[in-house]
C-alpha cells in the first residue's frame, strides 16, 4: 500500500528490489543485471581488473540498498527522465498561472508587540507540548575557513555557545514550559538530526563531548543522508573514477525520505505529537518566533507553514507563490527559485518580479523554515515514500545537449514538499521581519566583504544581538537600550551596540517575558547582559557586563564596570587562536564583569 500513488517505474523497481531485498542471499546485484534493463551500465565495467569489478559491484549494491524510491533502478529511471526534459528544455512551470499565496503577516501593526502577535503566541504556547524538531545539518564549515561542522560554530561570543548548543537550549525550554503546562513531568520533545557523509561522525562526537548538551539520548535520532552516484550523460550512465563509483550529495530534501525511513512521523503522530519544525544549521532566530509561528499553523489548519520574510523585487532568495493548473482544475503553493520567479511572472499584470504598494515584492521570500502537521506529513510519506520531486542541472558541453562537462546527479530541496500533497492539504506560509527570524553564516570573510547581507559569523552574532535587544525593549514599559554603532573586524562591518543574550530559559515567547521586564531599564551600548533562568529584572542600570541566573527578581540594580568589549585578535594571534574566532577576527576582551545568581525566597 505504500507504494500507491507512485510513477509506474517506481514502483516496479521498488517491488523489484523488495524481491531482492527479501532473498538477500539469493539476489544481491550483480554485473549481469547491472548490465541489463532497467540499469544498463556495462560501461562501467569496460577495462577494469576482476577485483575493481567486484568492487564496483558491491559499491553499487550498498548504494541501492540505502536509495530511497525503487533503489539504483528507481534513480535511474527518474534520471533519465528528468535529463531528456532539461535536454529538450522543458518548462516545469508550464500552464501554471502564479497568484499571490495566502498566509499570515506577523510584520508592522501585526507584529511583535501588537494584540495579534500576542494572541498567537498564546495560541502557539499551548501546541508545544505536541511539538518535535528536525535539524538540517549535513554542512561543512570548511568553505567559511572554519575547520569542523557548521553547526558547532560559535553563534556568540557573549556566552560562547555554539550553534548545537543554542538549539538544545531552546528545545529544552520548551519541553520545562510543556511540561508544566501539560502536568506531564516525563515529557520529552524529539530532535531529529539529518547529517550526511562528511558530518555525521563530527556531529556524534560534537554531541558526545557534550552531554547531548542536555538533551537525553531518548529524544535524540541522528540520520545520515547517503550520497547519490553521479551521471555521465543523458542515458544516466554512473561515472566511475580508478574502479570507484564517483557519488554527490543529494540535496536537504533527503530529509523527508530519511524521516520516513526511521518511521519517525508516523509514531510521533501516534504518540499525539502534532507539529514538526525542519531548521537548518546555522539561523536560531526563529525559535524566537516559534510560538506565534506555530499559533499560525494552529489557527489556520496548515499542514505546511513555511517561514517567510518581506522580499525584495530581483533578491537572491526564492518568493513563495500560489501556482494555479487551469486545466487540471488544481493548485499548490510553494517556493519558486529567485532565477526563475521574474520569467514566471512576465505574463502576469505586474509584467515580471516587481514591488506592490509596501515597496517589497507580493511573493514572500522562502527562509527554508518549515512547520509540517505531523498527521497529514506521515500519510503522505508513506503514499510517496518520501522522494520529492527532483531536479537536475547539467553543465552541457555539447550543442547537442548529450554530453556534461562534468558527471551530474539529482537533486532535491526540501521545501518542495508541497508536490507531494494533494487538493486536502492546506499550504500556507508566516511572514515575519527579518530580524525576528533569519541569519545564517553562509559566507567567508573574502565573499562577506563584497556580499550584501554579509551572511558571516560577525553578521549573524549581531542579529543576534539586535534580536533580543528588540524583545527585550517590547517586554518592558520602559526600557532604553543606546543605539548600536558601527564596528569593523577584518574588513567586515556591522552594527553592535549592546551585547544582550536572552537565555531561552529566561523566556521562550514574548508574552512570557513580558512578565519578567518591569521597572525602568537603561543599558548602554558597551554593555553586556546575559539573563539566564527564571529570573525577573525589576528596576536596572547598566553600563558594563551583568550576568543574572538562578530564580528570583533582581530589584533596582546599578552595575557600572570596564565590562568585556569585543576586541580585534592581533593577526600575529589569529591563526592559534580557535577556529570560531578565526572566522571572526575579534573576541571578548578581558575586563569586570558581575555575577549575580538569585535565590528564590
Amino acid at each position: 500500500s505504500r507504494l500507491y500513488g507512485l510513477p509506474q517505474a517506481v514502483r516496479t523497481a521498488s517491488l523489484q528490489r523488495f524481491v531482492r531485498r527479501f532473498a538477500r542471499v539469493a539476489m544481491p546485484l550483480t554485473e549481469e543485471i547491472l548490465c541489463s534493463e532497467p540499469y544498463n551500465q556495462a560501461h562501467i565495467f569496460e577495462g577494469l581488473e576482476s577485483e575493481q569489478r567486484k568492487a564496483v559491484v558491491r559499491q553499487l549494491d550498498e548504494l541501492d540498498g540505502r536509495l530511497a524510491g525503487g533503489g539504483l533502478s528507481g534513480y535511474l529511471t527518474r534520471a533519465r527522465g528528468l535529463l531528456q526534459d532539461a535536454k529538450t528544455g522543458k518548462n516545469p512551470f508550464a500552464g501554471l498561472k502564479p497568484l499571490v499565496p495566502d498566509g499570515q503577516c506577523l510584520t508592522g501593526d501585526s507584529g511583535p508587540g501588537s494584540s495579534a502577535y500576542a494572541d498567537l503566541e498564546r495560541l502557539g504556547m499551548q501546541q508545544l507540548a505536541k511539538c518535535t524538531f528536525c535539524l538540517v545539518a549535513g554542512g561543512l564549515g570548511e568553505r567559511l575557513g572554519y575547520p569542523g561542522i557548521k553547526i558547532a560554530i560559535t553563534s556568540e561570543v557573549a556566552t560562547g555557545a555554539s550553534f548545537i548548543e543554542t538549539y538544545a537550549r531552546f528545545i529544552l525550554a520548551f519541553q520545562t514550559y510543556a511540561r508544566k503546562a501539560s502536568g506531564n513531568a516525563t515529557l520529552e520533545l524529539p530532535l531529529a538530526i539529518m547529517t550526511s557523509g562528511d558530518t555525521h561522525e563530527k556531529t556524534v562526537e560534537v554531541l558526545g563531548q557534550n552531554a547531548n548538551f542536555g538533551l537525553s539520548p531518548s529524544q535524540l535520532t541522528i540520520m545520515k543522508q547517503e550520497k547519490v552516484p553521479a551521471l555521465m550523460d543523458v542515458d544516466a550512465r554512473i561515472a566511475v573514477k580508478d574502479g570507484i563509483v564517483e557519488t554527490k550529495p543529494h540535496g536537504h530534501g533527503d530529509v523527508h525520505a530519511l524521516l520516513h525511513q526511521h518511521n519517525l512521523p508516523r509514531k510521533w503522530a501516534e504518540e499525539g505529537r502534532e507539529w514538526l519544525l525542519l531548521f537548518q544549521d546555522t539561523n536560531p532566530l526563529p525559535f524566537r518566533g516559534l510560538c506565534a509561528i506555530l499559533g499560525v499553523s494552529a489557527k489556520n489548519n496548515f499542514a505546511m507553514n513555511s517561514v517567510a520574510v518581506p522580499r525584495l523585487p530581483g533578491e537572491a532568495v526564492g518568493g513563495i507563490c500560489r501556482l494555479e493548473d487551469a486545466a487540471k482544475g488544481t493548485e499548490m503553493t510553494i517556493n519558486v527559485e529567485y532565477n526563475q520567479l521574474d520569467a514566471l511572472l512576465k505574463d502576469t499584470p505586474t509584467g515580471g518580479d516587481v514591488a506592490d504598494a509596501t515597496g517589497f515584492s507580493p511573493y514572500p521570500g522562502n527562509i527554508n523554515v518549515l512547520i509540517f502537521k505531523l498527521p497529514e506529513m506521515a500519510r503522505c510519506l508513506e503514499k510517496t515514500g518520501g522522494i520529492v520531486p527532483e531536479f537536475v542541472n547539467p553543465k552541457w558541453a555539447d550543442a547537442d545537449k548529450s554530453k556534461f562537462k562534468s558527471p551530474t546527479r539529482l537533486e532535491c530541496m526540501m521545501q518542495d514538499f508541497p508536490r507531494l500533497f494533494g487538493a486536502e492539504e492546506k499550504v500556507g506560509f508566516t511572514q515575519m521581519e527579518r530580524d525576528m527570524c533569519f541569519t545564517c553564516v553562509k559566507n567567508n570573510l573574502e565573499d562577506a566583504k563584497i556580499k550584501n547581507p554579509k551572511d558571516c559569523a560577525l553578521s549573524a552574532e549581531a542579529d543576534i544581538y539586535a534580536c533580543n535587544t528588540r524583545l527585550l525593549k517590547l517586554a518592558g514599559q520602559d526600557v532604553q537600550v543606546e543605539e548600536p554603532e558601527d564596528v569593523t573586524f577584518l574588513g567586515i562591518t556591522a552594527k553592535v551596540g549592546a551585547r544582550i543574550i536572552l537565555q531561552p530559559s529566561f523566556g521562550i515567547s514574548l508574552e512570557e517575558m513580558k512578565s519578567k521586564v518591569r521597572g525602568k531599564i537603561v543599558i548602554s551600548k558597551k554593555s553586556q547582559l546575559v539573563l539566564d533562568g527564571d529570573v525577573t529584572i525589576d528596576g536596572l542600570v547598566l553600563d558594563g557586563a551583568l550576568i543574572v541566573s538562578g530564580k528570583g527578581v533582581l530589584k533596582d540594580k546599578v552595575v557600572r564596570n570596564s565590562g568585556k568589549p569585543l576586541v580585534a585578535i592581533p593577526e600575529a594571534e589569529l591563526a592559534t587562536s580557535p577556529p570560531s574566532l578565526q572566522i571572526r577576527g575579534y573576541k571578548t576582551g578581558d575586563g569586570d564583569c558581575e555575577e549575580v545568581c538569585l535565590v528564590e525566597q
